[in-house]
């Protein structure tokens, strides 16, 4: 049994979103990650999924997408990328309830893999694509999901903490954010996060050990589509 984590499956079964037009590490990318998973995961894993799943915006052109997720082996948990507009995200219990035992859908709740909580949201960084004013509301909304989360768990019992985010845990070139602290106020293990593509976003985004955490990226580009092993 082994937790492992990948992000930005970017499928498109429903919409006319091929993703080669993003360049050749793209051609048949589904096929390479159909056939990484199969060969790493058994159905005694966990895969955490940070995001971006699908490029559908209603529920109805995702459902293809979801279910080719769900017919995967090992226990799946998906978290809320940008790109996710199927998902209300004040409603994640619609999912949840939608897809029972089939796939988990990870925000404003938590979930386990052996004694540790996992514990995960969006988040939100600064890419000089919004104003300062927006981008800290977002900031502040996401954290505070990521407040309960922790909450949820800390009540629950749990002590050991593994972090999920879609965006990266600081904005490009800062050594801190409120996520990091976030994420050091309570102990986390480790923070793992996707959202960056492409060779420049892979090597200015915050990755290693900092300050006790381990940070690591899993875009599934980055990872050339073979999801990676977090635990054990």
């Amino acid at each position: 049994m082994a937790l492992y984590a990948i992000g930005d499956l970017h499928l498109s079964l429903s919409v006319n979103k091929p993703m080669d037009r993003f360049g050749e590490v793209w051609k048949n990318h589904m096929k390479k990650i159909q056939r990484h998973w199969k060969r790493r995961i058994q159905e005694e894993d966990t895969v955490v999924i940070t995001g971006d799943h699908s490029w559908g915006r209603k529920l109805t052109e995702c459902r293809l997408d979801l279910e080719w997720i769900a017919s995967l082996p090992g226990k799946k948990i998906l978290l809320r990328g940008n790109h996710d507009m199927f998902w209300e995200a004040k409603k994640t219990w619609r999912l949840n309830e939608e897809f029972a035992g089939r796939l988990s859908f990870l925000q404003d709740n938590f979930y386990t893999y052996q004694d540790y909580a996992l514990v995960g949201t969006k988040g939100y960084c600064y890419e000089g694509r919004d104003t300062e004013e927006h981008f800290l509301k977002i900031r502040e909304r996401e954290m505070a999901r990521l407040w309960d989360s922790f909450d949820q768990a800390r009540a629950a019992g749990y002590q050991k903490y593994l972090m999920f985010l879609h965006y990266p845990p600081t904005s490009i070139g800062e050594m801190e954010s409120p996520f990091t602290l976030m994420a050091e106020g309570y102990g986390v293990e480790q923070v793992v996060y996707s959202h960056c593509h492409g060779t420049e976003r892979f090597y200015d985004s915050f990755q290693g050990e900092v300050n006790g955490i381990l940070y690591r990226l899993v875009s599934s580009d980055f990872l050339k589509f073979k999801p990676e092993r977090i635990l054990p």
